[in-house]
Formats: C-alpha cells, structure tokens, sequence
C-alpha cells in the first residue's frame, strides 16, 4: 500500500470514533496514554548507545523466563506510571509476573509487550511496543479470548516511529511528526493482499519444524520449478512488530510455529499480549491470523503468559498452510518433491 497522509491526527481520529460513548471515550483515553508512553520510549530508543547500556543483562527474568535486559524494565515502568492516571484498571505485562491492578472500578484492562525485539536493542534494528485493550472483568479480564478485544495494535521505534492501530474499524497505521509531537495517519484502512511471494521465518529452527511447516516452507524453497509454480522471498527481522509491518504494508505471511526443542512446543510467542493485538490487526486489514489449526482470536487462554504459535498474514497463504495441518504430508524416500495435493 502507497502512504498518503491525509492530515487526520490520531487525537482527532479518535475523537470522531469514540463520538461521546463512554466505553470508547475510555478507550480513546487508554491509547493516547499508551502512545504518550511510546514518544518516551521512542526517545530513549533513538539515542541509541548515547542511553547507556540498553540492552545489558539484569539479573532478573520476565514471567516467560526469558532474561530482561535494561530497558524491558524501563520500559515497563514508564507504561505502568503513565497508565495508572487512564481508565485502567489492571495491567498484564510480558515483564512481571502478576498483574498490576490499580483500581478494579475503572472499566479497561490493558495487555501488554512494553518492548518486543529486546534482542535488537543494541543492534540498530526495529524494536516495538504491543498492546490490547480488553474490558474489566476482575480476575478473568487476561483470560478472555482475543474477540473481545476492544483496540490493538503496536508501535514500531525504527526510522519513523510508527503506530498501527485498530478499534474493529479497519487497520491504521500513523508516523510520529516528530516537529509537532503529534501522530498523523499515513495509512487509512490497510489491506494486506491476499496472495504473497513472501514469507517470514526463522529458519535456522528447520530441523525442529513439524511436518507441515516443513513442507510448506519446502514448497517455497522449491520455487517456479516446484508445486508452487512462483520464486518465493524470505524475510526475518527477528522483531516481531517489524515483520509484521512490512507485510502490512506490502503482503507476505508471518510464521512462528511450535517446535520440537524443549519450551518451544507451542511456539514462544505470548497469546494474550502479542498474538492477540497481532491477530486483531491482521483481521481488521483482511489478513488471517491462527496457530496452524485455530483462529487466534478464538483461543481461550489459559493464563496471562500462556504461549501460541502465530501465523499471521495474506489470508490465502495463511489458509494454504492450514491446509497442510489438515491434511499432513506423507513424505518418501523415493520421491524429492511433493505432489501437488495441497497446491
């Protein structure tokens, strides 16, 4: 999709939306103290090295056991200070263990990864915030499924600071006018295409994959002169938020699946805070977004910190990799290519 800004600030976007509804104007309330948030930790992004060490190892972990570096923590507190004065009630975040409750009166809770891609920290590359905004439901609110979600989206510190925004009205994507300090719609109702040429994987993790996403990814390796018919393009950010941008902006499919390495059985990927917001979003721009077998937003989790595997994007990819789950290829030493069952 070509941007074109139309001058429609995300304050006024908002406004126009919530149209003096009480649950939305709490909600219109909620993203703009998350992207207040999002300027602070794009400023301290961008400094780089100047910061100090960003991406030195604390002697802590996160509720996923994964080690936090120093500005997960950062990042953490500066959200949860600038949300406990919004209409939020409870937080949920990738970096502590137990939610933060601050006032169980208020109506919204909040979901979040208050820095995913922490591994690129000190490597100049794209890193991000993401976010859903569920409704307060007291103990059960983190463990409803991703349907309920009432806003999603995430924000991309790169070159432009970028926010991708969904309220179930289509998918948004506005930069961050760094003269003003204000956000500006660049992209108005995003849609991925439905086919792609390229997917995004990890594939050092081949050896680990499961059957299907090994002969899917086969498939396209094989390119025009395989089942597939077409050359294919990989691409692997290693920031989640990243990835998903670019096929936002110009098609593909995302794929993080379980494997076999001990932990990984069901991806590393957290459903309630980054497959969710991811899986809202992808939906809202005609995309599709399930774990192999089920639509994302459908799972029920189990816990805040319960994983899944995501894989997200252009739908008709996203359906054609379903169909390998359903149907699992047989594989023979006798033959070097797969048929074309699946194509």
């Amino acid at each position: 999709m070509t941007p074109v800004s139309d001058d429609t600030t995300l304050d006024a976007y908002l406004a126009a939306w919530a149209a003096n509804d009480p649950t939305r104007e709490a909600v219109a309330r909620t993203i703009g103290a998350l992207t207040e948030a999002g300027v602070a930790i794009a400023e301290i992004v961008g400094r780089g090295a100047l910061e100090g060490a960003m991406a030195a190892q604390t002697d802590a972990t996160n509720a996923g056991g994964d080690a936090q570096k120093a500005l997960d923590v950062r990042t953490h507190d500066i959200t949860v200070d600038i949300l406990k004065d919004s209409p939020v009630a409870r937080i949920g975040s990738e970096e502590a263990e137990d939610e933060v409750v601050f006032d169980d009166g208020r109506p919204l809770v909040v979901a979040i990864d208050p820095l995913d891609g922490s591994s690129n920290i000190e490597t100049n590359v794209s890193i991000g915030t993401l976010f859903g905004i569920l409704p307060n439901v007291g103990d059960a609110s983190f463990t409803q499924p991703g349907t309920n979600q009432l806003a999603a989206g995430f924000i991309v510190y790169g070159p432009a600071t970028a926010l991708v925004l969904t309220v179930g009205e289509g998918a948004h994507a506005f930069m961050l006018d760094r003269a003003s300090g204000r956000f500006i719609r660049t992209h108005a109702d995003i849609k991925i295409p439905p086919q792609t040429k390229e997917y995004a994987i990890n594939a050092s993790n081949q050896r680990h994959w499961d059957d299907a996403i090994q002969a899917y990814v086969a498939d396209c390796l094989a390119g025009a002169e395989g089942p597939r018919e077409k050359n294919f393009n990989m691409r692997w950010v290693g920031s989640l938020v990243a990835d998903v941008f670019r096929i936002l902006v110009r098609g593909g499919v995302y794929l993080y699946p379980g494997d076999a390495r001990q932990g990984y059985g069901s991806g590393r990927l957290r459903l309630v805070y980054e497959c969710n917001p991811i899986a809202f979003v992808c939906e809202q721009a005609g995309g599709a977004a399930t774990d192999g077998q089920r639509r994302i937003l459908e799972i029920e989790p189990a816990s805040l910190h319960v994983r899944s595997p995501l894989l997200c994007g252009s739908i008709e990819e996203i359906e054609r990799v379903g169909r390998y789950y359903a149907d699992p290829p047989r594989r023979s030493p006798l033959f070097a290519k797969r048929g074309l069952f699946l194509a």
